[in-house]
């Protein structure tokens, strides 16, 4: 029979994959804090393992004897070494086309939170005594349509969130260096030829692109430097893409009015805590409404966890028991 291993108890019960699945496949729900928590015998039973939070490192994934196919319950893959899979031949599938409205929308309301005050005003209007009741002179505050929304990597999310922005008003520029030419043509937005072009024009910076070791450090304090005084950067990609000290001392020079964190290089953030998250924090005067973070929520919503489980078990399903596998991530996407 064949096993496929959920490693974490997303939802109450499996009424929603029994029927993807059949009679034939085994579902097995467990609840380790890594996989280094699961027996030897429970993963030499397993063909198709899932994956959410949890990381599979080779030495871990080598205890799976049987393994066929692993579905990251989610777009990025980072967590997985893709390379012990490729040598074994091992399947590694995500679920690309969920939570895409729901994050190319959160990185759009993190741009408007900041660029049209609503933080700031927020909180000033919560002090003891209130803030007068007027305006802020701020670098933040911008109108939308004088202003270049500027986004790193135009996939399924990038091209949503571009649409989205361009709704806005917005000019709306792109760095891509995997897209064919006529990307830009086809969705009225403009294209830059390099990374460096973008960042010169962009006075809202939004990261788009998977964490591979291309894009891993790829946002630092040179790249920072070459943004438009005032500009403002958010990340709804990952964490470590974007150097969080770098974003730091940005802010502190006003080299970035305002930033929009959905992810940070460690999640949850733990000792050493990033100078920024304690400052933020500890609610420092000088980031007051100028630093918004969430934590990694912007692909949630009730809607979005539903997509989730039933994607996953379907793509799954396609590995192990068609002929047609989906979502496949090409070995060489390293």
């Amino acid at each position: 029979m064949t096993t496929v291993l959920y490693s974490e108890p997303m939802y109450p019960d499996t009424t929603v994959e029994r029927p993807v699945f059949g009679p034939d496949v085994r579902i097995v729900v467990r609840e380790p804090r890594t996989l280094a928590d699961l027996t030897d015998a429970e993963c030499a039973e397993v063909d198709g393992l899932m994956l959410f939070r949890l990381w599979a490192p080779a030495e871990q994934l080598a205890r799976f004897t049987k393994l066929r196919a692993i579905v990251r319950m989610g777009v990025g893959y980072d967590r997985i070494d893709r390379a012990a899979c490729a040598a074994r031949g091992i399947l590694v599938c995500n679920v690309p086309d969920y939570g895409t409205m729901e994050v190319a929308d959160h990185a759009i309301a993190l741009t408007l939170a900041l660029r049209r005050g609503i933080v700031l005003h927020h909180e000033t209007q919560r002090h003891t005594p209130p803030a007068a009741w007027t305006t802020i002179t701020t670098p933040l505050i911008r109108r939308l349509s004088v202003q270049t929304f500027g986004i790193v990597g135009l996939g399924r999310i990038g091209t949503a969130a571009a649409l989205r922005a361009k709704a806005f008003g917005f000019r709306v520029v792109f760095f891509d260096p995997y897209l064919p030419n006529g990307t830009d043509l086809a969705l009225g937005i403009e294209r830059a030829l390099t990374l460096d072009s973008l960042l010169r024009r962009a006075d809202v910076l939004s990261i788009h692109a998977p964490l591979t070791p291309e894009t891993r450090g790829m946002i630092g304090a040179r790249e920072l430097g070459l943004l438009p005084e005032g500009a403002v950067l958010v990340n709804t990609a990952r964490g470590p893409i974007l150097d969080i000290d770098a974003v730091e001392a940005a802010l502190r020079g006003g080299r970035l009015a305002g930033a929009g964190l959905d992810v940070v290089p460690v999640e949850p953030p733990v000792e050493p805590v990033p100078n920024l998250l304690r400052a933020y924090r500890a609610k420092e005067a000088w980031l007051e409404g100028r630093l918004i973070v969430t934590p990694h929520s912007a692909y949630h919503t009730p809607e979005a966890w539903a997509d989730i489980r039933t994607k996953s078990a379907e793509t799954m399903a396609a590995a192990l028991l068609g002929d047609r596998p989906q979502n496949v991530i090409a070995p060489g996407m390293f």
